[in-house]
């Protein structure tokens, strides 16, 4: 409350008197001018890394799938032309080249140690991101039922770092030019 006070009495004064009109003048261009100049580094402040562009993680996993598996050439590729011989063949490939990619860079891993079928119990309090209950759920926790899958866990997230430049952060397969 007493800064709007001196504010009004700062107004006021500056209205009235050119020589403090003068003194807050000078004070502003003083403040104006630290403020262009960023402060150097202290103990304190630790240094601020200059900016790099930005790029979403899942650009990134797309573009490694793309890179080491040709993934996104496959799905977009129209099947009808080929036989189911030939494209079985061709997902081969993919299949075990994404496979090696998720595992380098997630290692994933079942989320349950039960098998298909068995009969499990999802206990209270659950966390819904890890227990998707289907059927008929009425009632409440403990749930029994058939495990349908046992889910996948991350044991690991090692997206690459991607340090390219602004034009190019959405880019999943360069352009290639056969010279």
């Amino acid at each position: 409350m007493r800064r709007i006070w001196l504010a009004i009495r700062v107004f006021f004064l500056v209205l009235f008197r050119r020589e403090v009109a003068g003194m807050v003048q000078a004070v502003l261009e003083r403040s104006a001018a630290r403020a262009e100049v960023p402060p150097a580094p202290t103990e304190t402040t630790p240094p601020v890394p200059p900016k790099t562009a930005q790029r979403s993680e899942a650009v990134t996993l797309l573009a490694t799938l793309q890179r080491e598996a040709r993934f996104v050439d496959f799905v977009e590729e129209p099947l009808d032309g080929y036989t189911d011989a030939q494209v079985g063949a061709a997902a081969r490939d993919i299949h075990r080249n994404c496979g090696a990619a998720l595992r380098r860079l997630f290692a994933p891993k079942p989320l349950l140690n039960e098998t298909e079928g068995a009969d499990i119990e999802v206990p209270p309090g659950f966390d819904p991101g890890r227990y998707r209950l289907v059927g008929q759920v009425t009632g409440e926790p403990p749930f029994r039922g058939r495990l349908a899958h046992p889910g996948w866990e991350a044991a690991k997230c090692e997206v690459p770092s991607w340090t390219g430049g602004r034009s190019a952060a959405r880019v999943i397969a360069p352009a290639e030019v056969e010279l």
